[in-house]
């Protein structure tokens, strides 16, 4: 399962752009470190669904599309190329900030994790998983901020479809035959 020797590089991946930014960080440590790399993604089952007696596949339906999600963040992270270090991908069952400190859980374990937004909306709706892992990792852990390129996408997402087309960033509208 888990490596038990050497120095393990251990990060959180949703596939979303902060935890991609993450994944390449944790990329360049392990390969500076000479550890390996251990990808992680963590998955929960939504509230009440395992008292579903009709879904007793409910959980492997979850763990599987879970996997199949750290599977295509990988591959778009990385294509066909290779890492360079070894690599593991591991689905966890959780909630993301405990699966990861559960993971990465020897001291000489590296943790990285991609630390989000800041703003007084996260501060209202409660605690992150990177704040988690901050107050509760037996082992270092490394917040890797947003990348600047997040808040033009961002930009881009708020102008709206229509909007973006005008100033030039998307095709036209295509006109009905």
């Amino acid at each position: 399962m888990h490596r038990t020797d050497g120095q393990r590089v251990v990060v959180g991946v949703n596939g979303s752009l902060g935890s991609m930014t993450a994944l390449h960080r944790a990329v360049e440590e392990a390969r500076r470190r000479g550890a390996s790399l251990v990808t992680a993604l963590a998955w929960s089952l939504p509230p009440g669904g395992l008292r579903r007696p009709t879904s007793p596949s409910l959980a492997d339906d979850h763990r599987l599309a879970a996997r199949d999600r750290l599977r295509e963040a990988l591959r778009t992270a990385f294509g066909e190329a290779r890492v360079g270090v070894p690599v593991e991908a591991v689905v966890i069952e959780g909630p993301v900030g405990a699966a990861l400190v559960s993971l990465a859980h020897r001291p000489d374990d590296l943790l990285v994790v991609g630390a989000g937004r800041r703003g007084p909306w996260r501060r209202v709706l409660g605690t992150s998983a990177t704040r988690y892992c901050l107050e509760h990792a037996p082992c270092p852990v490394l917040a890797v901020p947003h990348a600047p390129l997040h808040d033009d996408l961002d930009a881009l997402r708020r102008l709206g479809r229509r909007s973006a087309w005008r100033e030039g960033f998307l095709p036209g509208p295509r006109t009905p035959r």
